[in-house]
């Protein structure tokens, strides 16, 4: 059988819904409020479950995943957690990276995500099997997920020191080794302006996109997103940029939120928000009028910027909370940012998508079959109760079906 009806569901506002999709083309062929079985196809009954586009992870570490009980960060802090994962990172091995990277894949495909971009830390006191393992798991996982890659140059990157000419060396090694992207956290090096020059003019001559961690810090002086902005227009990358984080833009008047927002649309920069860990690991010193550490996400999508939202961090000592599924980092950036559980899913899915540079993926017929359904009378009570009971496909293919069963004793 190459067709399957969904039958019986509802879409994001609770309409019914029917949706067919062919896994040979991946597409989805037909859509309406009922369909009738034709011979042949395989039916799923999707009865008290919301059809969705299936998320995409725009932002994760997928080498850091699981690592809380051998990296712990006590101060719960952002330097705590560098601190911790830099005195852990020369540890990892091929197989641990591999092993723990797949098992966090299949819980995001479980959970309803058919695209990740995950970073991996790069430094020249890290082995480059990390690196090796990611691409292997790429290759592993190509059935069910598309995974990205990209190579996160740890500083110092600039300046003449020996230990930042071998870091610089590896833009181009890990490009070579199968890297998809080229990433970094500018705001951590000694120079940051030269830092994101380097980066940019390396993603430009490899052909690649650039996704930078960028003021991950309430301190609202830092604006290394302006920079980043003048960079990819300077160097042809608009529409192939990505600012994740940006928490600093929280922090700023809104006039000058509303001036960069515009300023990142013009140029092509998408930004990706990531409640889930930055409401961890900000605001630790702000015991009153604490900050969300969340960017300026309504101005974003005022002035157009394409937002997606993603989990970062997994059972690591950025964030021992993370997990890997979408619904809950969507539930999230909307009690974070006020956004509606539209906007919200949108940031976890379609636009996700978009800023992965993946092919749209929808309900539409000829969009890309990567659905999501998952229990709800629509979107919004499918968000707050974020059941596990969920179906999942990739490319018009069932890929995971999860079953919920549950006993009330009197």
């Amino acid at each position: 059988m190459t067709a399957t009806l969904l039958a019986g569901g509802v879409a994001a506002d609770g309409s019914p819904l029917a949706v067919r999709v062919d896994d040979r083309t991946g597409l989805v062929t037909g859509a309406g409020p009922t369909l009738d079985a034709v011979p042949g196809e395989a039916v799923v009954d999707c009865a008290g479950l919301v059809l969705l586009p299936a998320g995409a992870e725009p932002h994760v570490h997928l080498d850091k995943v699981g690592t809380i009980g051998a990296a712990p960060n006590p101060s719960g802090e952002l330097m705590g957690a560098v601190r911790a994962w830099l005195a852990h990172a020369p540890s990892l091995t091929f197989e641990d990276v591999r092993r723990r990277a797949t098992a966090a894949v299949d819980d995001y495909v479980r959970s309803g995500t058919t695209a990740v971009r995950t970073n991996v830390n790069l430094h020249a006191a890290i082995s480059l099997d990390v690196l090796d393992a990611l691409v292997q798991v790429k290759v592993d996982v190509a059935a069910r997920c598309d995974l990205q890659v990209v190579a996160l140059f740890m500083p110092p990157l600039s300046g003449p020191s020996e230990l930042a000419v071998a870091n610089r060396r590896l833009v181009d090694v890990a490009m070579e080794r199968g890297a998809d992207a080229i990433g970094s956290a500018p705001v951590t090096d000694a120079d940051p302006v030269a830092t994101i020059e380097l980066l940019a003019g390396a993603a430009a001559r490899w052909g690649r996109p650039i996704d930078l961690h960028i003021d991950e810090t309430l301190d609202g002086s830092s604006r290394t997103l302006v920079t980043f902005a003048e960079a990819v227009a300077r160097h042809g990358l608009g529409g192939r940029a990505t600012a994740g984080h940006c928490v600093s833009l929280g922090m700023h008047e809104e006039a000058e939120q509303a001036a960069t927002a515009e300023l990142l649309a013009s140029v092509g920069v998408a930004v990706v928000a990531l409640p889930p860990t930055n409401l961890w690991l900000q605001g630790r010193s702000r015991p009153t009028a604490t900050p969300r550490g969340v960017t300026a996400v309504r101005a974003l999508l005022d002035a157009g910027v394409a937002v997606a939202t993603g989990a970062d961090n997994i059972e690591d000592p950025f964030c021992p909370l993370g997990r890997a599924d979408l619904v809950d980092a969507a539930r999230l950036l909307a009690l974070t940012a006020h956004l509606s559980p539209a906007e919200a899913w949108a940031a976890a899915s379609t636009t996700a998508r978009a800023t992965l540079g993946l092919e749209p993926a929808g309900l539409r017929v000829g969009e890309r079959a990567d659905l999501l359904a998952i229990e709800g009378a629509d979107l919004g009570q499918a968000l707050a109760r974020a059941s596990a009971r969920r179906i999942v496909l990739r490319a018009g293919r069932v890929v995971a079906e999860t079953t919920v069963s549950a006993t009330t004793w009197p």
